[in-house]
């Protein structure tokens, strides 16, 4: 590739992440390629304010070794002065042809997905550094123990942006 193909591609990046300016908080890590059922991801974010309102995400990268439609997470919100609040939430990770949901020109495709402020704009209620625990969930149908190594997940991140209600 020539020099200058590298320079507009650099310079479009550039452009395309200096323009989220609604990001307060982006943090992604990366998985060997399987997520331990007993594996938590763990994000500590200190609160950006406690007047505004925000959307909360867990983005997660998935490739085409995920064999599944859906995706069940445990979620848990701890506040600086102790109190957590614990979700187990399910997510569409595919449409009913197979097809993977989410963004991406190659295997590996990025989704999005709402944890809080999609209904009720979520508020950091208190000063100080928050904990997000997050930890797969997934079943095979009739068992009852979890999927010890789920493949094809190889990134999970937590986002926050300021919503555009505020």
């Amino acid at each position: 590739m020539p020099k200058n193909k590298y320079l507009l591609l650099s310079l479009l990046c550039a452009l395309v992440f200096s323009c989220d300016d609604t990001r307060v908080f982006d943090e992604y890590q990366s998985l060997s390629g399987e997520w331990d059922k007993d594996s938590v991801v763990d994000f500590t974010v200190a609160a950006p304010d406690t007047t505004n309102t925000y959307n909360l995400y867990v983005n997660l990268r998935n490739n085409n070794e995920y064999k599944y439609s859906n995706l069940y997470l445990i979620i848990e919100l701890k506040y600086p002065n102790g109190k957590t609040i614990k979700d187990t939430l399910n997510y569409t990770m595919a449409k009913p042809d197979g097809t993977f949901l989410g963004t991406g020109f190659t295997e590996v495709k990025e989704n999005k997905l709402w944890y809080k402020g999609y209904d009720t704009p979520f508020v950091f209620e208190e000063s100080g550094d928050y904990n997000i625990k997050i930890q797969q969930a997934m079943r095979q149908n009739g068992s009852v123990n979890g999927i010890q190594k789920l493949e094809g997940i190889t990134d999970v991140g937590f986002r926050i942006e300021r919503s555009l209600t505020n």
